[in-house]
């Protein structure tokens, strides 16, 4: 990934950590012009091809968790971060970094959760709750496990993607190298270039003896 779209996306995940520690939102002076930056810059480095690469992650980051915003899960701002994440990183940077930030938040949950009720209480509520789910088709027991304080899943998301960054490959592939900065350029090989002239040249001379 180009260095100074990542070292803007570090920011921007930087400061809506702080943010949602302090306030528990992300601001919108945050994310749209971190949305619209990460266009430009693809579409600078890449063309009319890093610029759908960009909004293709952008759309993919907001639909997968404008999904979690409806049912209540996350505020409106952890969607617009992600879809932040999205036009920086692609389909594949994004889902990648919702998958790790789902785990994230998982574990953070349990351990607030952990801290509140102590891990014996937070095993039986699961236990219960689970029960419920698969035996009544329903969300029995779910009440019980709503925490007194609110939860800043925004850490979450900006952790997932620091892991995703930092070189973890949930669905393994390439990885954030692969990204509008290499969409429609050659890549240049002069060694195997040379090779082809040399072997090219080798059979011209076969040929005139």
């Amino acid at each position: 990934m180009d260095l100074g779209l990542a070292s803007a996306l570090i920011l921007v995940l930087t400061i809506a950590g702080v943010f949602d520690i302090r306030s528990s939102r992300i601001p919108n002076w945050l994310t749209f012009p971190a949305m619209g930056f990460a266009l430009a810059g693809h579409a600078w480095l890449g063309g009319m091809d890093g610029a759908l690469f960009s909004l293709a992650g952008l759309g993919a980051g907001l639909g997968l968790f404008l999904l979690l915003y409806l049912t209540g899960g996350i505020g409106a701002g952890d969607v617009k971060l992600m879809a932040a994440i999205g036009a920086f990183l692609g389909v594949y940077g994004v889902l990648s970094s919702a998958w790790l930030a789902i785990i994230v938040g998982g574990v953070y949950a349990l351990g607030a959760m952990s801290y509140q009720w102590g891990l014996a209480a937070t095993s039986r509520k699961l236990i219960g709750v689970t029960y419920g789910a698969l035996v009544t088709g329903g969300a029995t027991g779910v009440q019980e496990l709503r925490l007194p304080f609110k939860l800043r899943y925004g850490l979450a998301i900006a952790a997932g993607t620091l892991l995703f960054l930092g070189g973890v490959q949930p669905f393994g592939g390439v990885g954030i190298t692969q990204n509008s900065a290499m969409v429609g350029q050659a890549t240049e090989r002069p060694i195997n270039g040379e090779q082809t002239t040399t072997r090219m040249g080798s059979i011209e001379e076969e040929g005139g003896q």
